[in-house]
């Protein structure tokens, strides 16, 4: 007889959520159907991508069904794994029909779950915001899991990582869900109670913060500037240096003198969003204050420090170069990203950080939603081309289809190239 290991009673029928059944099906499994059918005709590649979305589906019901499991590692696997397919792929329709299940889950892991089941309910949260962003679906998500997600931020019993990506996620769904602007600035505050302790002492000496509270600083900054880009120009100065609604440029500016290069670039992006919207309402707005900061703009944008590492200090000169620019020149590097036959284009400090917000949701598959997202498309005010626009319905479906097929040919070239490779390697072995 075969001698193998033989399966305990614990892992029959454990559903890990591995999205793997072998050790080539992925989630790619729906450009590899599709692959298959690139010479054959239109309405054979259809088929082929039907049942692509089938067989997806099945898969992440099958992982669906693991979130109830008893194990905290396997439920953490399902979360992640659904994030992944989530990410990988707009299907609006199939997460609506399942909503309540979802949203449940998320909901008691973040209640009773470890440090990482709370990290990966937090991020399928923020996912399914995304998807879900054009409908009441997004407030009501929102509107449930904020006061959770804001207890375990200002639960100081909690690790600094696991309340990092709380705040990522809690910034982040309030942005995609709108909502009061007096709720956005309360919960701003909340942000700035929490980087607080990166400002200097009262006696003017920089604060001792170690690395995990530093990332948990950086992380609350960054989500204050992205709930920052929702307010409008008309009486900024006023809410910072008057309402006290708002830090004052000195307290932001303190920032830039920490120990940490994720606390100091999430100070200098601080500081170029306020300037931003100030210049909107006032081409003078805090001038003397500008040249003041200016200086040290400069000499983080020269920083040649040796105890530093290479790396940061190539990622902070390259920042606050661009910082100071627009300080001294009030000009905003323009940045062209292009998707399909279209391009969107980032000319302010606002859409830049929306856009870098979404990339760490989204990763490289940001220009697949940027396509398909209804939502997305109305936060960077993406419009069809002209010649697409004047087409019939009809004909801009064949165009979409002809697209995709081009992206999965294009993707089964280079997975066909990486694997001779890798084969040729086994062959000379």
């Amino acid at each position: 007889m075969p001698k193998g290991k033989r399966k305990g009673r614990s892992d029959r029928g454990r559903n890990d959520g591995s999205l793997n059944s072998s050790d080539d099906e992925s989630f790619d499994n729906a450009s590899v159907v599709s692959n298959f059918s690139e010479n054959k005709d239109g309405e054979e590649a259809e088929d082929a991508d039907l049942v692509a979305q089938e067989q997806l589906e099945e898969k992440l019901c099958e992982i669906l069904d693991g979130l109830t499991q008893k194990s905290s590692q396997g439920r953490t696997n399902c979360f992640e794994n659904l994030t992944k397919g989530f990410v990988k792929k707009y299907m609006p329709n199939f997460i609506r029909e399942r909503y309540f299940t979802i949203c449940d889950s998320i909901e008691r892991s973040l209640k009773k779950g470890g440090g990482p089941e709370k990290m990966a309910a937090a991020e399928l949260a923020t996912i399914i915001c995304v998807q879900m962003g054009g409908e009441d679906a997004c407030e009501e998500i929102s509107r449930n899991l904020k006061p959770m997600l804001l207890s375990i931020v200002c639960d100081n019993t909690v690790s600094a990582p696991v309340r990092a990506k709380c705040c990522a996620a809690l910034g982040t769904m309030t942005f995609l869900s709108g909502g009061e602007i007096g709720d956005v600035i309360i919960l701003m505050q909340q942000f700035e109670s929490i980087y607080s302790g990166s400002y200097l002492k009262g006696d003017g000496n920089v604060a001792n913060v170690s690395a995990d509270t530093a990332i948990l600083h950086a992380a609350a900054i960054q989500a204050w500037n992205l709930l920052f880009t929702l307010l409008s120009p008309g009486n900024i100065g006023t809410m910072m240096n008057n309402s006290k609604a708002l830090p004052t440029l000195e307290k932001l500016s303190e920032l830039l003198e920490s120990p940490h290069l994720d606390v100091r670039m999430a100070a200098g992006e601080a500081l170029a969003l306020v300037y931003e919207l100030g210049r909107e309402e006032n081409d003078d707005f805090e001038e003397d204050f500008a040249l003041d900061i200016t200086e040290n703009l400069k000499h983080l944008a020269t920083d040649s420090h040796k105890y530093r590492a290479k790396k940061d200090r190539k990622q902070q000169r390259a920042t606050f170069r661009d910082i100071l620019q627009f300080f001294e020149n009030d000009i905003v590097p323009e940045l062209s990203i292009k998707f399909g036959r279209e391009t969107l284009v980032l000319d302010s400090w606002s859409r830049r950080k929306q856009y870098e917000t979404l990339c760490n949701v989204l990763g490289p598959s940001i220009n697949v939603h940027l396509t398909d997202n209804d939502l997305l498309r109305d936060i960077f005010e993406i419009i069809l081309p002209p010649q697409m626009a004047e087409m019939p319905a009809h004909q801009q479906h064949q165009m979409e289809r002809y697209r995709k097929r081009l992206v999965n040919a294009a993707n089964f070239k280079a997975r066909t190239l990486s694997r001779a490779r890798n084969r040729d390697k086994r062959s000379d072995f």
